[in-house]
């Protein structure tokens, strides 16, 4: 292995906080880890990598270009809307994501924010310890409706490994699964699942899952029409990219009851700004881009950002997803980092 690899992280403390150390990408070359790293301060800090690794740091095409020694990308991430992919590849530069770390965690949260929800723990929670309980005359009481997922049906946008994991879930609550995609896949899972176009899939729902990935086609296409298709008692959750929903739409349908309510772990703007007109809709809740923590999430990773490292200097990058861009020239050159 190359000691001379220059290996550098541009926003590593969400991934690493102090519980999961960095040791396995160490050992591949010198490496330089940032917490944070602000626009302003990318192209500095990137200046002399042959490696960055990056999950929410923005690399477009402009800068990229202004990175001469840049060889191979690696995202700390699935998604991969932050990196000019089309870009690196014309520059001969590799890009790999992680897949299906986090697969488990995104489906457990999908149904943590549905069931808050559906039966409003919270709520609850906070009516018995005000000691609304204590001063009942009855032994049960209830703030709000209680629903029943058993026997709803349950549509999810998106069925790659996520989408299948949720309606494996899904199922197991007894609800039927639905569910639009591109391309429909020939092994559809182990659950009995229907695929439908996408005005069906919104009208026909109890309840909408967002489990696919952000595109320049599909920014923002949860707007005013196809929240306009869904039931009034229906809910929305969305796991996936904040980008996908027109937050302004959706803000609108929750004030005037067009839909039940929304249950959200990403938005358009993350941190989330102060202004977002999602923060004052009534039933909706939220969680900070948190499905995808796990101590046990972030540990799977660790061990992929490190495992596409050692390929890529191995002269076999794995995960790579911008192969059609890729030029046969350009930057990458396994022999210029031999292990």
């Amino acid at each position: 292995m190359s000691g001379t690899t220059r290996i550098v992280i541009l926003d590593g403390y969400t991934i690493n906080p102090g519980d999961n150390p960095w040791t396995q990408v160490e050992n591949l070359g010198t490496c330089t880890i940032y917490d944070r790293t602000p626009p302003e301060l990318t192209l500095e800090r990137a200046a002399e990598a042959d490696i960055v690794l990056t999950s929410k740091v923005k690399l477009n095409a402009a800068l990229l270009n202004v990175l001469p020694k840049l060889k191979y990308i690696s995202l700390l991430a699935t998604g991969y809307n932050n990196i000019d992919v089309a870009a690196a590849g014309q520059l001969g530069i590799p890009v790999s994501n992680v897949p299906a770390y986090s697969t488990e965690s995104v489906a457990q949260t999908t149904f943590a924010l549905l069931l808050e929800l559906a039966v409003q723990v919270g709520i609850h929670d906070a009516a018995v310890k005000a000691g609304e309980w204590t001063r009942c005359p009855d032994h049960s009481f209830w703030k709000t409706q209680i629903t029943e997922l058993d026997g709803l049906t349950l549509g999810i946008v998106g069925y790659g490994t996520i989408g299948r994991a949720v309606g494996r879930i899904g199922a197991a609550f007894g609800m039927r699964i639905i569910a639009h995609a591109p391309r429909i896949p020939r092994q559809a899972g182990p659950v009995p699942v229907r695929f439908v176009g996408l005005e069906e899939l919104f009208s026909t729902a109890d309840v909408v899952s967002l489990n696919c990935p952000q595109t320049s086609e599909n920014t923002g296409f949860v707007n005013s029409r196809l929240l306009g298709l869904m039931k009034s008692n229906a809910f929305l959750i969305n796991v996936a990219r904040g980008g996908l929903v027109n937050e302004a739409d959706l803000a609108q349908a929750l004030h005037t009851g067009r839909i039940a309510g929304a249950g959200l772990d990403v938005v358009a703007h993350e941190p989330m700004l102060a202004g977002n007109p999602l923060l004052s809709a009534p039933n909706c809740i939220f969680t900070p881009h948190i499905a995808w923590a796990s101590l046990a999430a972030r540990r799977r990773l660790m061990n992929i950002v490190a495992a596409n490292v050692a390929s890529y200097l191995d002269g076999a990058p794995g995960n790579v997803v911008n192969s059609q861009y890729l030029t046969p020239a350009g930057r990458f050159d396994n022999e210029s980092n031999p292990r």
